[in-house]
This record gives structure tokens, C-alpha cells and sequence, in this order.
């Protein structure tokens, strides 16, 4: 954005602070006109023809805008992929302990990245890493939606589960304990 002396324009089509149009005018008038209301003159559309001029605190302004970028900043939700790394012939309590892993990066919110490595002859096998792949999609269920099915990359076979949304059950706890305590009183 230009602001003041930097417009270089001749004419400019200038509006007030209150959005109010003042028509086309020379640009020295409207940066006269500016300075008399202790304001800045500043360029909101110069692809215009002829551009739009607007006169407002400038300081102000960029404030506000910045106020605003941090707001829809901190509403933002970063989603990070995690990942699990398991094998093709893994023991019940090792797949227990990946699982449990898995679970609470879903719980925090995250995409989990489940990767089977295979080595040697077990690449022969790829039907052993896709039933391991199941297992955990079985296991996690309704927390997860499976974004990309199990596929075999070299010498890894990935998947990618996504947290499903979660839907708040708080309101209707609190009306069955309203019903509730009726009830006990009664």
C-alpha cells in the first residue's frame, strides 16, 4: 500500500474516513484535504481508473490488520502428520504399545502415518503387512477414517489414518443429570 507522498498518481478518486465519496480530485488537494484532518492519505485500489484513495489513520489501520491476522492465526488448527513404525512379524504386546501411540496422536488431533518396513524375504509377503494394517484400522475404529489405503512404497507399506471430528456429548450429559436429580427428589 502507498501512503502520502509515495501515490504518484495525478488524479485519484478519494473517499472520507467515514466511507463518504468526495468525487476525483488532484492528488496534491487530496493529500492537502488529508493533512488538514491530521489523517493519511492512502491508495486502497490502484488498479482503479482512475485509483482509490481513502483517507483514515493509517497507524490505525495496520493495527487493526495485524490484530485481525492474529486472531484467525490462533484459530487456526496445525495438523501434523505422526508416524508409526511396526514390522510385518510384530509380537501382540509391541503392536499393543504402537497402538497405544497411535491412539494418542489421533486424540491430539493428528493424521497418523502407519508404516510397515520390510526387509529381506519379507517383501514376498506383503499380504502380512497388509493384515498388521488392518489390525490397527480394526483396532482404532470409529476414532479414525482411513484417508489413504495400505500401500506398498519400495520397501515400506503406509497408510494414512485421519482423526474422525469429535462431536460433543456435554449438553445432553448435562440434561440426563438435570433428569436425574428431578427424579431422586421426587
Amino acid at each position: 500500500m502507498r501512503i502520502n507522498e509515495e501515490i504518484r498518481i495525478r488524479e485519484v478518486r478519494v473517499t472520507s474516513a467515514t466511507g463518504e465519496q468526495l468525487g476525483i480530485m488532484a492528488t496534491r488537494d487530496a493529500l492537502a484535504m488529508a493533512e488538514e484532518q491530521h489523517l493519511d492519505l492512502v491508495e486502497v485500489a490502484p488498479k482503479a481508473k482512475p485509483p482509490v484513495c481513502r483517507i483514515m489513520d493509517f497507524g490505525k489501520y495496520r493495527y487493526e490488520q495485524q490484530k485481525r491476522e492474529k486472531e484467525a492465526k490462533k484459530k487456526q488448527k496445525v495438523i501434523t502428520i505422526k508416524e508409526v513404525k511396526l514390522r510385518p512379524n510384530i509380537e501382540q504386546h509391541d503392536f499393543d504399545v504402537k497402538l497405544k501411540n497411535a491412539l494418542r496422536f489421533v486424540q491430539e488431533g493428528n493424521k497418523v502415518k502407519v508404516t510397515i518396513m520390510f526387509r529381506g524375504r519379507e517383501l514376498s509377503h506383503p499380504e502380512l503387512g497388509k493384515e498388521v494394517l488392518a489390525r490397527v484400522a480394526e483396532k482404532l475404529g470409529d476414532l479414525v477414517s482411513i484417508e489413504r489405503n495400505a500401500k506398498l512404497e519400495g520397501k515400506n507399506m503406509t497408510m494414512i489414518l485421519a482423526p474422525k471430528p469429535q462431536k460433543s456429548s456435554k449438553p445432553k450429559q448435562q440434561t440426563e443429570s438435570k433428569g436425574g436429580n428431578s427424579n431422586a427428589e421426587n
